[in-house]
């Protein structure tokens, strides 16, 4: 799914400038488009939904991995 991982890449870049409607809308998604691909990155951790940003969707934190074999 192309875009999915276009919307992904342009939600990093975009920073919480435009909430996530808009943000699908400027890489030519419908709101429908949009909301399958917002819940298909939620499905995979890759977002969560937070409250009180021009955007309501933030990247997962990673946790760093310690590197076991020193």
């Amino acid at each position: 799914m192309g875009n999915k991982k276009r919307y992904y890449k342009a939600l990093i870049e975009d920073n919480h400038q435009l909430n996530e409607i808009d943000l699908g809308e400027k890489l030519g998604l419908d709101e429908n488009e949009t909301r399958e691909i917002i819940d298909l990155l939620l499905s995979e951790h890759k977002i969560e939904y937070v409250e009180n940003r021009t955007c309501n969707y933030s990247l997962m934190k990673t946790s760093k991995r310690k590197n076991k074999s020193r």
